[in-house]
Formats: structure tokens, C-alpha cells, sequence
């Protein structure tokens, strides 16, 4: 028995679940397509719906009286609800089919040869149709002779068929009458329908598509239509019945790019910051040898119509269009892909698809152009200012100054005024670097550099030559390495405190290698001495106490594995290092530095393994190495290999 304490609380519950109940209203063709919008609104499933009909809707009759239904729906939110869904298998994902709730009706039909009933079973949770409302049906058709025990038996199996239940008076002057026309070039088909008089037939499907075959209608008749016609009949009301079908003409042949063709679409690229990169515009669109640029997609055949009395309507098939081939591509097999013969940059041209090996920046390279990253040659007719990059698979050529930037090319680097790298400008080739001047950069080259006015505090490395020539060739300050040679009008400053150091005889890349080697074995030998003398501590400290604290045990057992690891790397930096000095002793070059002019006090000299710091004023001289010592010889000029532009280039 509840008490009225009980009763308060359960009270308070019941309002409480009823305060958090969420209504929505929705609308649909069908109380099913509410049903579910209402539950997409509430972001639940069918099955947890409560609704309630606001609306009641009506699918209407070839487009005439629908309504829509509108439901007001919430999340059903009781215990009993709860405790099923508890108990719901985990995996089950998807909701129980929802079935629309419709009551049964029934249909009568006179033919002529007697009185026809159909009934339709209910749908859902519909009702079906009473005994009683079925009789009233037959009886207001004026039906007064029908067999009861067949009605009786038809509305409780409610097979949705037609059957026989009686005979009527047939008057067949009253039958229904139909009229077809045909409008809109034959493309339709439309029928209008008389209502029988008294003792006259309703019409029937078979006698709609008689009506239709005789006006010669055979082509896109509704049928589905004439059968639903057939049963709610819309008298003296024109019925489209048949639809001719619309010739589909056929696509045109079409090119699909693999590469973008509206250079004017910027793909700006969002940095690890979350920042949009203005510098980064990808405007370059690189491709390589072989790679698939575009498809031609074959004309399609055009799909014939027909009327509603079915005549043919032709259709136009698609047109064919000629391949795109530009320069520096070819048709693949299939005689419809267009692919590259080079890698380089995709353009198109005159409508035809081209690659270009060389990319040419018509000005600045600067926000308006971006980093730019081709796989080619790159030609810049003016500058490259600070902050942005330049990188190429080929050559990189630039008209004007390279300032704070990174230029990076596989081959060659020509730079036709000079570089001012403020001391992070980074110039990086695979083949030789040009340029009238160098200041404050980073240079590293895979044969020469070559200079004809001046390089002034940078550091330079080149595998093979370092060539300054010209009226006013000076190399002042940094660091210059090369293997065989390096070369200068004017060696040092003698008003400079700068240190000028010029080292040959080895390979800069290698001896740089060494220099980090060597550099990380002495962080790891002092690492490892560190660990050891705490190690040792803690061993002392175990030896006399017989224990350790648990977490002294447990650092003991990480400065043991520490040390492990830091052995293992220093093993394979000593390997490193024996491979690298190895790889140095073998190289045969003779190695010289030279300056045609002068060698101020100062300047300090590395060949090989011997060094020297200039203390005297030297006029056109070759230092060279000789008996492990550094001799002073006549002034050697540099070979002609130095004096050759690089391939591709017009010497200025």
C-alpha cells in the first residue's frame, strides 16, 4: 500500500520526468517519414518515440488533396522503457523497423457479370474494418442481392483481393464511359472518366488499358495508377495516365585532369601552428617521368524516346574530341591517357597539356609567388627575398640578388648579382655555384664555387674548388673548405680582426661529419663518466649497508641500463669516426691554396693535417703541402675547368 509520503515523492518524480521531456514537432508524406524526423531531432531512436497525431495526413490522389502529417514527438522516458533497453544486446544497432499505422477499408466493384468486394487488412496498429461499415459501403452502391456469409467471410481474412459476393441489375447504357486524348507531341496520355448511372459497371483496369490500346497508347501507361484508379475513381477530372519517354542524347568525350587547371585557385597550407602559411601557395604543379596527367573519357551513345503511342524519337550520340597532347608528353596504350615524358612542371597551353622542364618566375620571388619547389630548372629574373625558399630537381638561375633565403638544386646554382645571407641565408647545390659576390652565407657545394668580387664572412664548403676572380676578389673572413683548391686575387683583411680560415686537402662534407662524430663521442665519454661515478656510489653504499632503500635499488638498475645504451652509441660513434679518418687519409688530392694578389697577416691555413697562421704579408703565392709541412711556392692559376659557365647558362 502506498502512503501519501510515497505518493508525494513519486509525484515530484513524475513532474520531474515530465520537466525534461523534450517536444518536437515534425512533418512528412507519411506518418513513417515523421516519425523519423522527429527522431533525428531528438537524436534517438524510432523505438524510444512518443507521439502524438496533430495532423492527419493524406496521401491524396495523383497529386490532388495530399496533406502532409505532423506529429508532436518526444523521448519516451519510463522505468519499463528503461529496464527494456537495459536489457537490449549490446551489439543491436539498428532500430526495429517502424511500420505506419493505417485502419483497413474495403472496395466494391459492380462488373459485369455481378458485385465484387476487396478488403485491405490494417496496417500497424490500425483497426480493422467493422462487418457493419463494410455492408454500408455495399448497400449505398445500391446493392440489395449479395451473399452475407461471403462478406463476413472476406472481412475477417481481409486478403486484399477481389471476390465475388452477388449479383446486381446491370444496365449497361449506364456504364462508366472513358475518353483518352493525347497532348504534348505524344508525350502524354490522359484520361477522363464519366461515373456510372444507375445499374451500370464501374470501370476496370482491363477496360482502362482497352480504352488506352485503342487510342493507340502503348508506351509509359501507369499502370500501378490505373489499379489504384480502378478503385478510388476521380470522375470528369483529366488523369495523366501515360508518359512517352525523353531521348537522352549522349555526353560529349571529356578530358579528366589528375592536376588542377585553374591556376587562379590557391591551395594555402595551414603550418603546425594552425597559421595559414602565405609563403607556402603551391602554385607549381610538379610531376615526374611517367606520371598519368590526364584521361579522355569516350563519347557516350545517345538513349533513344519514345511516345506514348511508340514512336521512336531519335537521340544524338556525343561528340568525340581530340587529345590535348602538348610538349613533352605521350599516349599511353589504352590510346586515351596522356602521360609524361619528363618530370618538370604541367601546364596547359594553347588548350593543349604540356611539361615544361624549366619554370620561370617573370620577377621577385615574394608572398606574390611563395616557396617554390620544382622538379626542373628554375629561372628567376629578380630577386629572392628574405624568408622564402627555392628548391629544384635541376638548375636554379637567378637574375637579380639572393638575399636571407635557402636556394636548393640538384644541379647547378648561378646567381647573376649575389648573395647576402645575413648570416642564415643557406645556398645548397648538388653540382657548382655562381655568383659575383657572397656575403654572410652558408654555402655548401657538391664541385665549385665561383666568385668574381668577393666573399666576405661566410663559411663555404665545396667538394672540389673555391675560386674568387675578378677586379675586386677578396675573401674576408669565415670559414672556407674545399678538397683541391682555393683560390683568391686577396686572401684576408689588413684592417680586419675577422679570422679568415681556408682549409683543402680533405672532403669538407666528410671532415664536417668527423667534426660532429667527435663532438658526440666527447658528450657520450662524459656522460658515461658521470653515470659511473654514481654507479660507483651506490655500489660502495650497497657494500656497506648490504641493502638499498627500494628506490636507490631502483635507480641503480636505471643508470646500469643508461649505461648500457650510451656504450652501444659509443661504439658505433667510434666505428664512425675510424671510417671517416680512414676515408680522409685515403684521399690522394695534393690540396693548395692561392691568391694571385696578396695574403694578409692573419689568415689562417689548413692543409691536410698541417696548419699554419700567416704572419707575413704575401704577394702571388700557392701555399702547398710538402714533407708534412707547409711551403710557400709561386702563384698557381686555377684551371680552366673554373672559368666554364654551367650547362644551360649564358655566361654574363
Amino acid at each position: 500500500m502506498v502512503d501519501f509520503i510515497q505518493l508525494q515523492d513519486m509525484i515530484k518524480d513524475q513532474l520531474a520526468l515530465d520537466r525534461s521531456v523534450k517536444a518536437v514537432t515534425a512533418k512528412g508524406s507519411t506518418l513513417e517519414e515523421a516519425a523519423a524526423e522527429a527522431a533525428t531531432l531528438l537524436d534517438i531512436p524510432v523505438r524510444r518515440l512518443e507521439y502524438e497525431i496533430t495532423e492527419k495526413g493524406s496521401s491524396g490522389f495523383l497529386g490532388t488533396g495530399k496533406k502532409e502529417w505532423v506529429i508532436s514527438a518526444y523521448e519516451r522516458k519510463t522505468a519499463k522503457i528503461e529496464q527494456e533497453a537495459a536489457k537490449e544486446p549490446e551489439n543491436e544497432t539498428e532500430d526495429k523497423e517502424f511500420i505506419e499505422d493505417l485502419d483497413g477499408d474495403a472496395f466494391v466493384h459492380l462488373n459485369t457479370d455481378g458485385v465484387y468486394l476487396k478488403i485491405i487488412p490494417p496496417k500497424g496498429r490500425g483497426k480493422k474494418i467493422p462487418e457493419s461499415e463494410t455492408k454500408k459501403i455495399i448497400e449505398n452502391r445500391m446493392v440489395a442481392d449479395y451473399d452475407a456469409e461471403t462478406v463476413t467471410r472476406a472481412v475477417r481474412e481481409a486478403k486484399g483481393e477481389y471476390i465475388r459476393i452477388g449479383d446486381f441489375q446491370h444496365n449497361p447504357i449506364n456504364d462508366c464511359q472513358a475518353m483518352v486524348s493525347i497532348q504534348e507531341g505524344e508525350m502524354k496520355a490522359f484520361i477522363t472518366v464519366t461515373p456510372p448511372g444507375a445499374g451500370g459497371c464501374d470501370i476496370s483496369v482491363e477496360t482502362l488499358l482497352s480504352y488506352l490500346r485503342n487510342s493507340r497508347v502503348v508506351h509509359g501507361v501507369n499502370e500501378e495508377l490505373l489499379s489504384d484508379f480502378a478503385d478510388r475513381p476521380i470522375y470528369r477530372e483529366k488523369i495523366t495516365v501515360a508518359e512517352g519517354t525523353k531521348p537522352v542524347n549522349g555526353r560529349d568525350a571529356y578530358i579528366q585532369y589528375n592536376f588542377e587547371t585553374d591556376q587562379s585557385r590557391l591551395k594555402l597550407r595551414e603550418g603546425s601552428n594552425g597559421r595559414i602559411d602565405f609563403k607556402e601557395l603551391n602554385i607549381i604543379q610538379n610531376v615526374v617521368q611517367n606520371q598519368h596527367l590526364a584521361k579522355k573519357i569516350p563519347p557516350e551513345e545517345g538513349v533513344m524516346g519514345r511516345t506514348v503511342t511508340g514512336k521512336v524519337i531519335p537521340a544524338k550520340n556525343g561528340k568525340n574530341i581530340n587529345l590535348p597532347l602538348g610538349k613533352n608528353v605521350h599516349l599511353g596504350d589504352d590510346e586515351a591517357t596522356i602521360i609524361s615524358d619528363i618530370s618538370g612542371q604541367v601546364v596547359q597551353s594553347g588548350g593543349k597539356i604540356n611539361v615544361e622542364p624549366i619554370y620561370t618566375v617573370n620577377g621577385d620571388v615574394n608572398l606574390k609567388t611563395g616557396n617554390i619547389i620544382f622538379l626542373g630548372t628554375v629561372i628567376i629574373n629578380g630577386n629572392v627575398e628574405d624568408g622564402f625558399s627555392v628548391k629544384a630537381a635541376g638548375n636554379i638561375e637567378v637574375n637579380g640578388t639572393v638575399e636571407k633565403a635557402e636556394l636548393d638544386a640538384e644541379g647547378d646554382i648561378i646567381v647573376h648579382q649575389g648573395i647576402t645571407g645575413k648570416n642564415t641565408g643557406l645556398i645548397k647545390a648538388g653540382r657548382s655555384i655562381w655568383a659575383r659576390f657572397i656575403e654572410n652565407s652558408i654555402i655548401d657545394s657538391g664541385n665549385m664555387v665561383v666568385v668574381s668580387d668577393g666573399i666576405i664572412n661566410s663559411q663555404v664548403n665545396a667538394y672540389k674548388r673555391i675560386i674568387c676572380q675578378g677586379k675586386r676578389a677578396h675573401i674576408v673572413g669565415g670559414r672556407l673548405r674545399a678538397s683541391e683548391e682555393i683560390n683568391a686575387k686577396i686572401l684576408g683583411n689588413p684592417t680586419s680582426g675577422t679570422d679568415t680560415v681556408c682549409e683543402v686537402g680533405f672532403d669538407p662534407k666528410s671532415k664536417e661529419q668527423l667534426e660532429t662524430l667527435t663532438a658526440g663521442r666527447e658528450g657520450i665519454e662524459k656522460k658515461l663518466e658521470e653515470i659511473q661515478l654514481n654507479l660507483q656510489t651506490l655500489i660502495n653504499i650497497k657494500k656497506q649497508r648490504k641493502t638499498l632503500p627500494e628506490d636507490k635499488e631502483a635507480y641503480l638498475h636505471e643508470l646500469m641500463d643508461q649505461r648500457q645504451l650510451l656504450m652501444g652509441d659509443l661504439r658505433k660513434t667510434k666505428e664512425g669516426i675510424a671510417k671517416l679518418q680512414e676515408f680522409l687519409t685515403s684521399i690522394k688530392t695534393r690540396g693548395r691554396i692561392s691568391a694571385s694578389s696578396k695574403v694578409y697577416p692573419g689568415v689562417r691555413v689548413f692543409i691536410r693535417d698541417a696548419s699554419s697562421e700567416i704572419r707575413t704579408e704575401y704577394r702571388a703565392v700557392t701555399f702547398i703541402l710538402e714533407d708534412g709541412l707547409i711551403r710557400v711556392t709561386k702563384y698557381e692559376e686555377p684551371s680552366d675547368e673554373t672559368r666554364k659557365a654551367p650547362d644551360g647558362y649564358a655566361a654574363n
